[in-house]
Formats: C-alpha cells, structure tokens, sequence
C-alpha cells in the first residue's frame, strides 16, 4: 500500500483555513500554479473535491468542514514534534514573530512594557498585536493569532484561559470641564453631559447604562467610536465623557482628569486565553508567563 504524502498536510490545512487558491499559494509562499497542482494532488489522494466553485467564490465541500479542524490540529501536531524540546529553548536566539489579539487598551497600557520585556529576554523575537472586532475563538482555533486577551466571551470549553488582572470602568473629561471640579459627583450630574461610547459592533447599551437605569436616568450618547484612544483623543477636546477602562490610565494622563463613576458596575475580568495545541510549547509558554508578569507588575493590586 502507498503511504500519502505527508509534506501534503500543511497544504491541506492552510487550504481548507484560507478558502483559496490564491490565499493559499500567498501564506505558503508558492505559485498559484504550484498550489493548484497541490489541491488537485490533495483531491486525489482524499477522494473528494474539496474546494468547490460558488459564484466567484471558493467553499469547502461537507467533507472538507468535517476534517477541517483535524487538519488543522494534525498540522500543528506535527510542527510541534519537529520543534526543539522545552529542555533546549534558548530565548536569546529564538526568532518568532507572535499573534497577540487585543483591543487598542491594552496595547496603550501594557504594549510598550510588553514590547521591552520581550526584547530584553529575546532580542529576536516580534509582537505582532492584532485587533479584535469579535469575541469568539475563531483566530485561536484556526492558529491566526497565538494568544487572545480580552474579557472572556463565548469561547467553547477546550480553549485555556488565565486571569491577568481586574480592572473597571471610570469617566474621563479633560482638565478644566466642570466635572472636574466636584469631588464628589451625583448621578445627574454625570448625566447632564454628552457621553462617548466605545463600541466596536451596533450595540451601546453597556452596565453603565442598566446602573443608571434603576436610577432612573439615561445618558445622552453624543458620538460612537471604535476605540479608547479616539474617545480620550474626542474627550480632552470637548465637553463630553468618555467611559474607559481603569487600567488603560495607569500613568497619568496629560490634559484629562479621571474620577470614579456615581454608579457601582461590576468588575471585569481581563485574561489571557489560547488554544490546547500551544499548551506546552515552550515559547508560548514563555510568551504567557511574560505577559501575566508584565501585567502583575503595572497593575496595582
């Protein structure tokens, strides 16, 4: 009996991650042509089509969402096992560039200090952050990203996740708004200014708003961004209340005053959460310890 061509797996679960040919060919460093005659290699020894023409699209036969993550999972497996042991992972000389999806807080409070220590254990290595527009574990489980840091969502119960620290939400007006100048600020008088809301998806009704709510009062959404640092950059310039994340003011902030929120919230959870084929992957274990150090250290506790 002929074996398969093993070299075809990774073929295989970059073509069945990316859809395409082209995308394919592109993240493998190949011809388009080279690629073709691997897909058309790949229906052969599978027995099925794999890749099938919709429109001007390419979608994956049943058989090809069926065997889609075991591809994937096999073809880590395997780079896994051709890696050096965790016996002989020397940092000063490890090359890798790492996937870190984030929102932009993150990376404005802990990036630089990440970045530095990083550098210093492993001057060779890259931290590549990426945005997060959704919060499922898709990027984990298709090996975009390495590592995922946010508030827990929806992730399925085989993804790993960490606790990284605990922060809450606070106001933020620029230096001279006359919110500044209470020390200590009612509900209403939270209220009766313009707010800034971060969303990166169509809802703003956030905790804030239900603690409010029992009040009986409602802010006022005057402007919607993308990201904290639009709505810092909007605050420090008008007379409207942008709502961020404690930890993404850790050092002071020049031009903006920060107070506590006349309402109580519920605190949240920061963690670090990755996909079972890293768990013992030295540098990515040397990656996780990095950051919940990093993280301990400039968060107060």
């Amino acid at each position: 009996m002929t074996e398969p061509d093993l070299n075809l797996l990774i073929a295989l679960d970059v073509l069945l991650a990316e859809r395409s040919v082209a995308g394919a060919a592109r993240r493998l460093g190949l011809s388009a042509s080279a690629m073709s005659r691997t897909l058309s290699r790949l229906r052969s020894t599978t027995g099925d089509p794999l890749l099938v023409r919709a429109g001007r699209q390419m979608v994956l036969t049943p058989y090809a969402e069926e065997i889609r993550e075991r591809a994937q999972n096999a073809s880590f497996e395997a780079r896994a096992l051709l890696r050096p042991s965790s016996a002989e992972l020397h940092l000063a000389r490890l090359e890798r560039t790492f996937l870190i999806r984030s929102n932009d807080g993150f990376v404005v409070a802990f990036g630089a200090a990440l970045i530095a220590a990083a550098a210093q254990a492993a001057p060779s290595v890259c931290l590549r952050f990426t945005p997060k527009p959704e919060k499922t574990s898709n990027a984990l489980r298709e090996g975009r990203v390495d590592l995922e840091i946010g508030v827990v969502g929806d992730m399925g119960p085989e993804i790993r996740l960490q606790t990284l620290f605990r922060d809450r939400f606070i106001g933020v007006v620029r230096k001279g708004h006359p919110l500044a100048r209470k020390k200590a600020l009612t509900a209403q008088e939270y209220v009766s200014f313009g707010h800034i809301v971060v969303a990166r998806r169509n809802g703003t009704h956030g905790p804030v708003d239900d603690a409010l709510a029992e009040a009986g009062l409602k802010r006022k959404i005057a402007a919607v961004v993308p990201g904290f640092s639009a709505a810092l950059a909007i605050a420090q310039n008008s007379d409207l209340v942008a709502l961020i994340p404690a930890s993404f003011l850790i050092s002071d902030p020049v031009g903006l005053h920060a107070f506590e929120l006349p309402v109580k919230t519920r605190e949240i959870t920061i963690s670090q959460m990755w996909h079972p084929r890293s768990e013992v992957d030295p540098a990515h274990r040397w990656l996780r310890q990095l950051v919940l150090g990093v993280c301990r250290e400039n968060v107060p506790q």
